[in-house]
């Protein structure tokens, strides 16, 4: 890729590359300018036709219309995403661990059609299988639970980080492990003191893309849970959108947004030297 990006840099003059990289910042932030500029507008503002393109006058009702619907808590409901999406990450990344090291190296009969199966499961969308998971859920009591939901959340991000964490693993010498054995570790041991520290770029790179496919999901979170104090984020700001008549109060719901948003922003700005590094070492063996 970085070959890639220099042939093209030095087949083109520089002026033109600043050209071209401008108009991707200008692509990639206006939307999130849009979203800032309309969360901070007044309500009469926000909803006007046609849009301004700045605020005229600065108003935080937008965040304070979250605080003040009745019957609705929206800070507990973002305590709620909070919980399974730390959940289901971590949850995530310790299956994906232990059974991407199986897989690298324990190898069993099956293990290659097992592997295979795994990924297969990319292919199923999730709305084709929400109606017998459903069921599933209801038989084993978990409908309308945070635990369940998290649940759900891990079997379907597991798959990818199964991809990452086994093609990470299969990338290390298995000399380095047999090291480890050899000086008295067991296994689970040089996993975590050996192994673990190497193949962490993978690990965060697991851990970043189930925090976010998590964080942001909500059509799970629509069906399975049912009581609204239970509701994550997501479903929540559709609550916080509706207006009078049916009409949607676009700065109530961009303000909302806005708050989706930070976590998101704080977690991959504190992570982003493992994302690159983790996506090559899952991708490549």
């Amino acid at each position: 890729m970085s070959t890639l990006v220099s042939d093209v840099r030095s087949s083109v003059p520089r002026i033109v590359w600043w050209v071209i990289c401008l108009a991707l910042t200008v692509l990639f932030l206006y939307p999130i300018y849009v979203m800032l500029a309309m969360a901070f507008k007044g309500p009469v503002e926000a909803g006007s036709i046609p849009p301004t393109l700045f605020p005229h006058h600065l108003s935080l009702a937008n965040f304070s219309r979250l605080t003040s619907i009745q019957g609705l808590n929206v800070f507990g409901n973002v305590l709620n995403s909070v919980a399974v999406t730390l959940g289901a990450t971590l949850g995530t990344v310790i299956l994906s661990t232990l059974a991407g090291y199986a897989l690298a190296r324990a190898r069993f009969l099956g293990s290659g059609l097992f592997f295979f199966l795994a990924l297969a499961t990319f292919m199923i969308p999730f709305q084709a299988v929400i109606t017998p998971l459903f069921k599933v859920m209801q038989v084993l009591h978990l409908n309308n639970s945070l635990v369940g939901l998290a649940i759900v959340y891990i079997t379907f991000n597991l798959p990818f980080g199964l991809f990452i964490m086994r093609n990470s693993f299969a990338a290390l010498p298995a000399s380095l492990e047999e090291a480890a054995l050899v000086d008295g570790c067991g296994i689970l041991s040089a996993i975590r003191t050996v192994l673990l520290p190497v193949v962490m770029p993978g690990v965060i790179t697991t851990a970043l893309l189930t925090f976010f496919a998590t964080w942001n999901e909500f059509f799970a979170a629509l069906i399975l849970i049912t009581e609204q104090d239970k509701f994550t984020l997501p479903v929540t700001l559709t609550l916080v959108s509706s207006g009078q008549f049916g009409t949607i109060n676009w700065g109530s719901l961009q303000a909302g947004v806005a708050l989706t948003i930070v976590p998101c922003i704080v977690v991959y700005v504190l992570l982003q030297r493992y994302y690159v590094s983790g996506m090559l070492s899952g991708a490549l063996k």
